[in-house]
């Protein structure tokens, strides 16, 4: 090649800047600008989490270093939340969100914690804090209860404190030494019982149609989607249950406060409270209901009266020991031989799960891995459940059967609550230990399916195609379900009842006949429950842990529990302590703030209500009439779903 002809560079123009072969050198920086603000935001996030884990381990850390150090002063329960068999486990993080979440305390720990503060030196007074109480079962109640006023019985002082107390509220502050109330609150009961949802109107309106197959006269469950009121069953159930409840109830703040007035509070609230000018807190006085009138801080004057205070801080303040660092310095004994304790408490449900549900493969596993120590003396089955899935019913009892076999003792300890699939796993128990108040029964299944036919022709949608037998595509939830089908499903739940009565009148050595006669889904009180054959004894956990120490031949005063159940995870416990009692908010409310909450509450159920109508599957054994008088707290999951619709709409 020539020098002619090769090609001439300095001759060559110079790219343009707005050569499209070339993008602009302005917009390269640009685009490397943006890229850096990513990468940079992205540091910055990670940083940020980063120092919030280290801030949770730090803070953790500290909070157990600090249980060394007990001081003298108030052990201080300040009951922000429902008390619980088994608290849910809260996620990871989730005390970072901002949101505030009702605690769950766990009814062990409570009693463990008042118990211990009895005969205790460091602890002059044990304080009250109600004004965020959640609510328990009766049967729950009346342990607390009780443990309070053991506290009182041994000399030492107990007080309380509200702005407005619920029925629950005040079962606790009855067994007080002192109980006050904020002036410009005050306490009107309202007894158990109310109105429940029913959704057939609306479900007729949206064109669902709800299969229900049943068996159990008072079997209510399924009541909601298929009927606008309560059957007259239903209603003579419920009043017989809660009626009751209530009495116990009654009875048992008469024997705590003989003086208080409390019948007038009943039958005619109105009459009162005008008599004080509307001064519901002046009335709750003159009634003998309460002690005191006054605010936190002339509430605060008086516990620093016992516990002591610190002259720099603001008035009102009084030396505190905190609920979680007293529980964490008096821990479960762990000297004998080990009784081991399985907890099902909360729905039961197929699957895996974490506390606060009864899952039938976590519970399976529970036992087994337990068995399989072979360190285990006698097994205590501790239920606190409305039921739920017969399967996993079926399949946690099948798991307790296997202690049988290995020849352990079997008793069953009933919490607050234990009926329908509740029931059913306490069927292989040598033993049945109940409260007066604990809500059993209710044997009976269900299953319910939803098919959809009718709400997408209104629309203008229809289905059709190929069944190569009677029973293609069924249960059909676009097309409905045939006869056929639903002949089949109603056979498969009467066998599982039948099989429910076998396994009852097998345990409690009954015929079926009378099984059959006391079941029909029919909820019962355990006092109840006791006279018809279905609960043999009242007593505690401990009492349960006591008589099976006994049925293996063992000494209680020389056992401990080992309790059958999974650990709390790594996070999960760093954001318990990060977010147990370091709170000084008061919270709280009037009479009317509670009944706000209350309907907020019900709108959550009702949001779940329909949710489980549209994702429920398997056969369930559960209780209706169980939720009303347990804890006030919704179901995590309904509460999200309620705020995210609430949010939708413009709430």
């Amino acid at each position: 090649m020539t020098d002619s002809a090769a090609p001439s560079y300095a001759s060559s123009p110079a790219p343009s800047y707005t050569d499209p072969a070339r993008p602009p050198r302005r917009k390269w920086r640009l685009v490397r600008g943006v890229w850096k603000l990513l990468v940079a935001i992205k540091d910055a996030l990670v940083l940020i989490a980063m120092l919030l884990f280290f801030g949770l381990i730090f803070a953790a850390l500290n909070a157990r270093q600090s249980t060394t150090a007990i001081k003298d002063g108030a052990l201080v329960l300040d009951l922000n939340g429902s008390i619980v068999e088994q608290p849910e486990e809260q996620a990871a993080f989730a005390a970072l969100s901002g949101q505030p979440a009702a605690r769950q305390f766990r009814l062990r720990d409570v009693i463990r914690a008042i118990d211990a503060a009895r005969t205790d030196a460091r602890v002059k007074v044990v304080v009250l804090d109600l004004d965020r109480f959640g609510g328990a079962y009766p049967a729950a109640l009346g342990e607390v209860g009780d443990a309070l006023a053991r506290v009182r019985a041994g000399g030492k002082p107990v007080l309380a404190y509200a702005t407005a107390y619920t029925d629950g509220g005040y079962r606790l502050a009855a067994s007080a030494s002192e109980i006050w109330v904020n002036p410009l609150g005050g306490t009107i009961f309202m007894g158990p019982g109310g109105n429940q949802l029913y959704y057939k109107g609306l479900i007729d309106k949206l064109g669902v149609n709800a299969h229900v197959y049943r068996v159990g006269r008072y079997k209510s469950f399924v009541e909601p989607y298929t009927r606008a009121d309560q059957s007259e069953d239903a209603k003579a159930a419920s009043t017989a249950l809660y009626g009751t409840l209530f009495s116990q109830w009654r009875e048992a703040i008469a024997k705590a406060r003989p003086k208080a007035q409390i019948a007038q509070f009943m039958s005619a609230p109105d009459k009162v409270i005008i008599a004080a000018n509307g001064n519901i807190a002046e009335a709750n006085l003159r009634a003998g209901i309460v002690d005191k009138l006054g605010d936190r801080t002339a509430f605060g004057r008086r516990v620093a009266e016992y516990a002591g205070s610190d002259e720099k801080k603001p008035a009102g303040n009084f030396t505190t020991i905190k609920y979680d660092a007293w529980v964490k310095v008096n821990p479960l004994p762990t000297a004998g031989d080990a009784i081991g304790v399985l907890t099902i408490a909360g729905e039961i449900i197929d699957g895996d799960s974490g506390p606060g549900k009864a899952a039938g493969n976590t519970i399976e596993k529970a036992v087994l891995d337990g068995l399989a120590k072979k360190t285990l003396k006698a097994l205590v089955v501790r239920v606190d459940s409305p039921g739920g899935s017969v399967l996993a019913s079926e399949q946690i009892r099948l798991a307790i059967l296997e202690a049988k076999r290995q020849k352990l003792p079997i008793v069953v300890s009933m919490g607050g609550l234990a009926a329908s699939g509740g029931y059913w796993v306490s069927t292989p128990a040598d033993v049945i230990f109940a409260e007066p108040g604990t809500i059993t029964g209710s044997i009976g299944i269900f299953g319910v399916i939803p098919t959809f036919e009718n709400a997408l022709a209104k629309v203008g949608v229809t289905s059709d195609g190929v069944k190569t037998t009677p029973l293609s595509g069924q249960p059909d939830i676009v097309g409905g379900t045939t006869p056929m089908f639903d002949s089949i499903a109603q056979a498969g739940i009467e066998n599982g009842y039948r099989q429910f009565i076998a396994r009852v009148a097998a345990s409690r050595k009954m015929t079926p006949a009378r099984v059959d006669e006391i079941g029909q889904g029919r909820v019962w009180d355990g006092g109840t429950a006791r006279q018809i054959g279905l609960v043999d004894r009242f007593g505690t956990l401990q009492d349960a842990i006591d008589e099976a120490a006994k049925r293996a031949k063992l000494d209680p005063a020389k056992v401990h529990a080992e309790y059958l159940e999974k650990k709390p995870g790594f996070l999960a416990t760093l954001v318990q302590d990060f977010g147990s009692d370091d709170s000084d908010d008061a919270g709280g409310g009037d009479a009317f703030a509670h009944v706000a909450a209350d309907r907020r509450q019900m709108l959550a159920r009702a949001v779940g209500d329909m949710k489980r109508l549209a994702t429920s599957g398997s056969i369930q054994a559960r209780c209706l009439e169980c939720g009303g008088m347990g804890p006030t707290t919704t179901d995590i999951g309904d509460a999200k779903l309620l705020d995210l619709l609430l949010a939708r709409i413009g709430f």
